[in-house]
Formats: structure tokens, sequence, C-alpha cells
């Protein structure tokens, strides 16, 4: 009878050794993987947050509504993700896009006529002229309407800044350079932010007195 009840405990225990166990963490273990989590979110906020203060004081740089249909087109410009070869040209045209329009709405300026409306127009080197042309308005006659080496210093601006916040986009980065992605991140730690100094100066030498496009007239 002994014999029997040893044979029963020795087999099980050779069962309960077979199942392999699993092992629990300590409590300080687990703290030090949830500290270690939580520290990664709060380093991938914490550059989500640097990036947006970097871009965000270069959008008053920018024509009104030339950021945001960027971003409204860049999705279905860079498709899926894949990085294509029609993606990639699409980008490349929106870019080009945007880009032109920076360029061009800083050559644009508007004036208050007598009978009360506003009317655009595009500066020259001898006033400004009117985007649609016989409505028999007189037109001013102020230098302020003369196009002027401010004015492509703006423009230029304008296309660095465009420039500066495009590339800041992985989506943008990755299709363009796929080759460079760490040394494109790298680039971009800091252009935006060299991008907003230059700019900032210039701007404070060769203050904007435009009221083109998008802005209003006085």
């Amino acid at each position: 009878m002994d014999r029997l009840q040893y044979s029963q405990s020795h087999s099980h225990c050779e069962k309960a050794a077979s199942v392999p166990c699993t092992p629990i963490p300590s409590p300080r273990a687990a703290a030090a993987d949830v500290c270690r989590h939580g520290r990664k979110r709060t380093a991938v906020a914490k550059g989500i947050q640097n990036t947006m203060s970097k871009t965000s004081m270069l959008v008053n740089f920018l024509p009104t509504g030339t950021l945001l249909m960027f971003e409204m087109l860049l999705p279905s410009a860079s498709g899926d993700g894949t990085c294509s070869h029609v993606s990639t040209m699409m980008i490349n045209v929106l870019l080009l896009i945007c880009a032109g329009s920076c360029f061009f709405f800083h050559f644009t300026d508007s004036f208050r006529a007598p009978d009360g409306n506003v009317y655009y127009g595009f500066v020259t080197p001898s006033g400004l002229a009117l985007f649609k042309s016989g409505l028999g308005i007189e037109m001013p006659k102020d230098d302020r309407y003369k196009m002027t080496i401010a004015d492509l210093v703006h423009a230029l601006m304008s296309v660095m800044v465009f420039a500066a916040i495009a590339f800041s986009d992985h989506r943008v980065t990755n299709c363009l350079f796929p080759a460079y992605k760490q040394e494109m991140d790298q680039v971009m730690e800091t252009f935006p932010l060299m991008v907003g100094t230059i700019c900032s100066t210039l701007f404070f030498i060769f203050p904007n007195t435009r009221y083109g496009v998008g802005c209003m007239a006085t």
C-alpha cells in the first residue's frame, strides 16, 4: 500500500514538473516596463510638439490657403505610402504648384476704388495691372504699387518657408529621398528653425506692404 501511494505521488510530481511554468513578473519589473513605455510615448509626443512649434511660426510667411491646399491634396498624391512612380510624380507636381502659388501671390496687390469695391492686380515695374482689364477704373499711381526688390525677397522667402514645411512631412521625404531617410531626419531637425530665423530677419529688413490675394485691403 505504501509502495502504491509512493508510485502515485512520484508520477504526479513528474507530471507537474513536465508542465512549463510562466514566470510572474515582479511589481518592480512591471513598474519599470510601464515607465519605459511612458518615457517613449512622452518622447514621441515631445517630438511632434517640437515639429509643430517649428513649423507653426512659419505659416505667417505663406499666402492664405497654400498650406491648406497642400495638406488636403497630399494624402491623395502620396496614395497608400508605397511611393510608386505615379505617386512620386504627383507629389512633385503638387510641390511645384504650391511653390509657384507662394511665389506668384507675393507679386499681387489690391486697392479700394471710389465705388467701394476692392480690385486685385499684379504688380509690375510700371505699376499695378488688374487681373481683368477693361473695367474703366482709374488705377492708383502711387509708387507702392510698383515692383521692388522687396517683392522678390518676400516671394523667395515664401518658397523657402513652404519647402521647410513640406519637407518636414515624411510622406514627402520618404518618396523623394528614399535612400537618405536618416540624413533627412537630421536635416529637418534644424532646417525649419533656421528658415524661420532667416525669414524673420529679412522680413524685418524688408517689411511687407502688400495686400494681395487672400488679404484684406485697407
